[in-house]
């Protein structure tokens, strides 16, 4: 059996273009005064037909539309992107689709032509439950926007997802801890709770480099927030599947469930990564970023890829540890071993006398101390 099988097989479209950029965002994405959506669903259902013929027969579990912000997609454009999906892989049965959106008045008014269209799940950027933080964090909406955008959103979708940071600037443990609770009073079956990490090459980055970013939380008061999110997300029955993801039992993100099991993915769009197993060799795969640059691949070569890359078998054993190992659930030695990798059994019993890692039944997983540290983790095993 191929090994992406185990976490199935997935399709991410990227759609780069937001409103403004959020002054802590690192991922690719670009303001643009026009759009040309007509050109852009050219070039996705180009691509799209180039990778079905790259995976033909494989059953698609997913699709996740991401960003940048979905939410300001035309619905007529997902409609044509998802008619192209079905056309040309078989669907799974409870094939989940996703659409990034930001929870403002404008993109809740097109969520009815999105779940015609086919999505039915939405993930929501709200971000924060204070007018002040999203006022910080460069958000356009407020958090009255925020909720009446849930509301309708809860009301036309089957799956709802929000994301939260935590760690902000001058936010006190008492007062993450009543935010939380709030979110979880809004009855959603998912949350992704991140903490606010500030990145080079963004406006948060430039700032703290020049001492003008007061008031973010030290390493300690970091670690209770982020215990105290553990503690609240378990009472509440969200437990945490991953790292930073909280849910119900069953509404766990298939899609990103992929990723983190080390299936197969076809990614579609600038900057879109992918991971895809053909003729028994597993690639990487990646694009140009700059959305012009993407368009004009796909029109002038018929793909909007960059040259692929071999993974070696150590290459993918790495992968698979540093993306399992995130879950909950953790990573099978087993897998790991027929990937190509050898552990390093004193390292892990090193890890597991202090308490940070578990071994049972030929699999690892990091407890709830060691998720604290999952990165130093990482590179102890990896060494």
């Amino acid at each position: 059996m191929d090994d992406w099988r185990h976490g199935g097989f997935g399709l991410y479209i990227h759609w780069p273009f937001c409103a403004s950029k959020c002054p802590y965002c690192d991922f690719n994405s670009h303001v643009a005064a026009t759009i040309d959506q007509s050109r852009w669903q050219r070039a996705y259902l180009s691509e799209i037909r180039r990778m079905g013929a790259l995976t033909e027969g494989r059953v698609l579990n997913s699709v996740f539309f991401g960003g940048g912000t979905p939410s300001l997609m035309d619905p007529e454009l997902v409609a044509a992107v998802l008619d192209a999906v079905r056309e040309t892989w078989t669907p799974a049965n409870d094939i989940e689709i996703t659409l990034e959106a930001n929870p403002g008045s404008v993109e809740a008014g097109r969520f009815a032509g999105y779940r015609d269209a086919g999505v039915n799940r939405v993930s929501m950027g709200i971000q924060a439950l204070n007018d002040d933080d999203l006022r910080r964090l460069g958000r356009m909406h407020s958090v009255s926007e925020a909720r009446a955008a849930f509301d309708i959103a809860r009301q036309t979708f089957d799956r709802v997802s929000f994301d939260l940071i935590y760690a902000r600037q001058h936010q006190t443990l008492a007062d993450w801890r009543a935010e939380l609770s709030e979110a979880l009073s809004m009855a959603a079956d998912h949350l992704s709770l991140y903490q606010l990490t500030i990145e080079d090459g963004t406006v948060f980055g430039a700032r703290a480099a020049a001492g003008k970013l007061p008031g973010l939380p030290d390493d300690d008061r970091s670690a209770d927030m982020y215990a105290a999110t553990q503690e609240l997300c378990a009472a509440r029955g969200l437990s945490a599947y991953e790292v930073s993801n909280h849910a119900v039992l069953g509404a766990e993100s298939r899609h990103n469930l992929i990723y983190w099991r080390y299936g197969d993915y076809a990614g579609i769009g600038p900057g879109a990564h992918g991971r895809l197993t053909l003729g028994g060799q597993r690639w990487a795969i990646d694009t140009p970023k700059a959305p012009g640059a993407w368009l004009d691949r796909v029109d002038q070569h018929g793909t909007g890829d960059n040259p692929w890359e071999a993974l070696t078998a150590e290459d993918q054993a790495a992968e698979y540890l540093m993306m399992s190992l995130r879950l909950s659930e953790g990573s099978d030695l087993a897998r790991f071993r027929n990937l190509g990798g050898t552990e390093n059994a004193n390292k892990i019993n090193m890890l597991i006398g202090e308490g940070l890692m578990v071994h049972s039944d030929d699999r690892i997983t990091v407890t709830a101390t060691g998720r604290m540290v999952l990165n130093a983790i990482l590179r102890e095993i990896l060494a």
